[in-house]
């Protein structure tokens, strides 16, 4: 699968050096939730990282919500059906992630574990959005992403103890 995923990263957060530990992290996790899904076409996906302030702005342009949250994801292609985009595509891009440092940092310490932990939960989390999950459309649904979620993680070596 490495050979077929691109990732575009942009930094908007002041204050948080973007090293190469973390863009490694956040590929992983990307390849980790394709990898679970079985997901083997050619694809990109775009990551940005800021603070609060700037998910924040994000959050009330595109959700109309006035508050920060700890990642946002924008998914470009439609899984409602269940089927995969035509294969005859030479690249899907499955769509953008917007990744709060700041909260994910503070989430880190709440729940008593790392920063790198956290990051990579909410990178796993908003692929499976942008794979057609979604955990607001129910309970049922939102049981079905916990379980992905903790699943993926797990193969990472990042399981929750």
């Amino acid at each position: 699968m490495k050979n077929n995923l691109m990732i575009y990263f942009a930094t908007a957060a002041d204050g948080y050096k973007i090293t190469h530990k973390l863009k490694m992290l956040v590929r992983a996790s990307v390849l980790a939730t394709l990898s679970y899904e079985g997901y083997g076409q050619k694809c990109e996906v775009s990551v940005t990282f800021t603070d609060n302030e700037g998910i924040r702005a994000v959050n009330k342009e595109y959700r109309g919500i006035d508050a920060p949250t700890d990642v946002l994801s924008f998914p470009l292609t439609d899984f409602e059906g269940g089927d995969e985009p035509p294969t005859d595509e030479p690249e899907i891009s499955l769509g953008d992630i917007i990744v709060s440092l700041e909260r994910a940092e503070e989430q880190a310490k709440e729940f008593g574990h790392s920063f790198e932990r956290e990051v990579a939960f909410l990178c796993v989390h908003s692929m499976l959005h942008l794979l057609g999950y979604d955990h607001e459309r129910g309970a049922d649904e939102e049981m079905d992403m916990r379980r992905r979620q903790r699943e993926i993680l797990e193969t990472m070596g990042l399981a929750v103890k």
